[in-house]
């Protein structure tokens, strides 16, 4: 185990962490949190020769899956109030991002002088590769793939995980210098790094989500500029130009903050800008050697639809360039990228409507943004459980670009409000959804699921709800009375 507290020891640099994070052999562990994360933890410290606890707030009752899960690999499952009895012998504990830092275990361990880190965190300390970290408000899954298909094109081994669904910790595991780790890193997890100082940092854009969470906006983007916090001149950052506070930092508007090397992308402002649009072609502007710019790709190679998308390609153009890949390594691979699912993915057209799965618009401002892809009449779905954001931007989108709503969910008459002058109607199911969807629609048009809410109201998750969105278009395709 020494052999891990000297990699922490050099991964911190000028800092010594052993001291306060011991990790010997029979340490004693908790995992707070037994979700994906914690679960995939608990699996990964399990092979490191320590005693591993793990609690959750949940009643006992909803844990049985995952409480015999943590047993499987060693844990021993404690209820809050039990933790009292441990505390004291515990190394340090390790926080799923789904449990917020102030919740009552947390301020627990704090009150026992437990160090409480993050499971993004607690990867990094354990990896010997290179980081790069993608965070901002939309885009990261698709920037975060997008990333690890050009650096595989480009002849990188590389790893992709985070929050992009399989937990960052199993993702390092026998990862060496060599390889290169891509994770999506979501403001929750930036909450709890102290040393995370990825070799690339990506922050795509500051727009209002999870205000149930933050207090205020600036809390929310503090959370996110935690993902360059420390970094060095070693290191690089690629901000998006166009977004106001993300501009901010921007050394020659006077910001200070981030010590990174500064790549920036833009549509709308080439002055200052590494990646640009010309003659409707992404250009790279070259910050060393030949100073003439560099044709990269054409808008029309760009295999996803939407503006935003093309912001998303230019930050992982340039994140790919800060590894090291070559212009005309990145030309073809841009056009031989898999849209994902669940964002903004034709999954049929039947009787000349496109029904488009944009499940994972789970915040007003994506919603907007898929309503601005399409020029043909657009019926949105939208609705489910809020996240303490306000929908009157996105009521407003919904008045110029949508012909009519759906609206399902917690949220349902609220955004209907928000909307208030489009036809609109309310449904209990995905199923009624699609089906009253279908009645407004027309040749040409697009029936678009992008509720702009979490699922939870309804659904076990995003990707649930794609999939049940999905099985109701399929339903449609069945003759009727079959």
């Amino acid at each position: 185990m020494a052999c891990i507290v000297d990699l922490f020891a050099r991964r911190m640099g000028y800092r010594s962490v052993s001291g306060i994070f011991g990790f010997d052999a029979g340490a004693k562990i908790l995992i707070i949190g037994l979700g994906r994360s914690g679960l995939a933890s608990v699996e990964v410290l399990a092979e490191h020769n320590v005693a591993l606890y793990a609690t959750d707030e949940k009643p006992v009752a909803e844990l049985a899956e995952p409480i015999a899960a943590a047993q499987s690999f060693g844990a021993r499952f404690l209820e809050p109030a039990e933790l009292a009895g441990v505390a004291g012998e515990l190394a340090f504990a390790v926080l799923s991002p789904g449990v917020p830092p102030t919740s009552p275990v947390v301020r627990a361990m704090h009150e026992a002088n437990v160090p409480v880190l993050g499971e993004i965190e607690l990867a990094y300390r354990l990896c010997n590769s290179p980081i790069l970290a993608v965070t901002g408000t939309k885009g990261k899954s698709t920037t975060t793939s997008l990333i690890g298909h050009l650096l595989r094109s480009c002849g990188r081994s590389v790893r992709v995980g985070g929050n992009i669904g399989n937990p960052l910790i199993k993702e390092i595991r026998g990862a060496g210098p060599d390889d290169w780790i891509v994770a999506e890193v979501s403001s929750f997890q930036l909450e709890t790094i102290r040393s995370f100082k990825p070799r690339v940092a990506v922050l795509l854009n500051l727009l209002p989500d999870h205000l149930d969470r933050y207090h205020s906006m600036e809390e929310y983007a503090e959370a996110k500029y935690r993902i360059f916090a420390n970094q060095s001149m070693m290191d690089w950052f690629v901000g998006n130009l166009d977004d106001p506070k993300i501009r901010a930092l921007h050394w020659r508007g006077g910001g200070t903050r981030v010590q990174a090397r500064q790549l920036w992308f833009t549509l709308d402002r080439r002055e200052q800008a590494t990646l640009y649009v010309r003659d409707h072609t992404i250009t790279y502007a070259p910050i060393a050697g030949d100073p003439r710019p560099v044709p990269l790709v054409s808008l029309d190679a760009i295999p996803l639809p939407g503006e935003h998308n093309v912001r998303n390609v230019m930050a992982a153009l340039l994140a790919a360039l800060a590894v090291g890949c070559t212009p005309s390594e990145l030309r073809e691979a841009v056009g031989t990228f898999q849209p994902m699912a669940h964002r903004l993915k034709t999954i049929a057209e039947i009787e000349g409507v496109r029904y488009v799965d944009d499940s994972k618009a789970t915040n007003p401002a994506s919603v907007i943004a898929a309503l601005e892809t399409y020029d043909g009449p657009i019926v949105l779905i939208a609705g489910g459980r809020a996240k303490g954001t306000e929908f009157a931007a996105m009521g407003s989108a919904i008045r110029e670009r949508a012909a009519a709503l759906v609206a399902i969910g917690e949220t349902a008459s609220e955004i209907r409000r928000a909307a208030a002058g489009v036809d609109a109607v309310e449904a209990t199911s995905m199923e009624e959804a699609v089906r009253r969807a279908r009645e407004f629609a027309r040749p040409g048009g697009v029936v678009l699921l992008s509720p702009g809410c979490a699922s939870f109201d309804m659904f076990d998750s995003a990707e649930d709800r794609g999939e049940r969105f999905a099985a109701a278009v399929e339903s449609l395709k069945e003759p009727a009375g079959a």
